[in-house]
């Protein structure tokens, strides 16, 4: 039997992507090999679904698994023993403070079951490129010293946000950072954030599956609108962690009729 390989991608970072229904089956949504890092490429990629995911001294691969793993930002779930703690936190939600810092924090937490870091230097300079061009976000997660505490980093094409990674230097960092960030966008209208691959800590935390052509139609509807290109400091203002232990009634409908199944 022989064995379909991934599409090799042309060298114009213009070019677009191959139809993710081709993605292999095994493994589940590899759609690519090869290319490069430039924005305009990795704009290309989260706009079509797709996006890299690769270990030092492996070939530039990208992918669109199916299903996706997406939350709702009206559907982030806190424990009620954690927003009993968020009550009396003093911690505070902020974006586009500590990009750098973010990024390098994401790249050297400790992953159950994995060696070394997909993030490698190449991918921090490709995010840190993007950034500098108002695509990618970070959230900072900051104690009442103003110290860095958790955060996420990740990509906005239109009104979809495409999370990237996230990490905790205390406990409950990432929560707070997600959580803040569900709460922002829900305020902007953008429905969903897209998580890729689903691993138990981020089914706890509410999200869910769903099929890639569902998937592929909200992000080609949700790029297409209106975004916030540029820094987000000023718009995403500073969320206090206590008011995250408060739930905010479920947008009509699901959210923007696009909630995951």
């Amino acid at each position: 039997m022989i064995r379909r390989l991934p599409a090799l991608l042309d060298t114009d970072p213009r070019a677009p992507f191959p139809d993710p229904a081709t993605a292999l089956r095994e493994p589940d949504g590899l759609l690519a090999v090869g290319g490069d890092l430039h924005p305009d490429r990795l704009l290309q990629a989260y706009s079509s679904g797709v996006f890299p995911w690769y270990s030092e001294g492996q070939p530039l691969l990208w992918w669109s698994p199916d299903p996706r793993t997406v939350f709702a930002t009206d559907g982030v779930h806190l424990s009620s023993r954690f927003r009993r703690t968020l009550r009396r936190s003093a911690w505070s939600v902020v974006a586009d403070r500590a990009f750098d810092q973010v990024i390098l924090a994401c790249a050297r937490a400790p992953r159950r079951g994995q060696q070394g870091t997909w993030i490698t230097d190449d991918m921090r300079a490709a995010y840190a490129r993007l950034h500098a061009l108002g695509h990618a976000h970070s959230v900072e997660v900051l104690d009442g010293d103003g110290t860095l505490v958790g955060g996420l980093y990740g990509v906005a094409v239109g009104r979809m946000f495409f999370g990237e990674s996230m990490f905790s230097a205390r406990s409950g960092g990432s929560t707070v950072a997600l959580a803040g960030l569900a709460r922002v966008l829900q305020g902007w209208g953008w429905p969903l954030i897209d998580a890729q691959v689903e691993n138990p800590h981020l089914l706890g935390l509410g999200a869910r599956s769903m099929p890639r052509p569902r998937f592929l139609a909200a992000v080609r509807r949700l790029a297409a609108l209106p975004g916030r290109t540029g820094p987000w400091s000023a718009d995403f203002g500073r969320v206090p962690a206590a008011t995250l232990a408060e739930p905010v009634p479920p947008a009509p409908g699901g959210a923007a009729g696009v909630a995951p199944e």
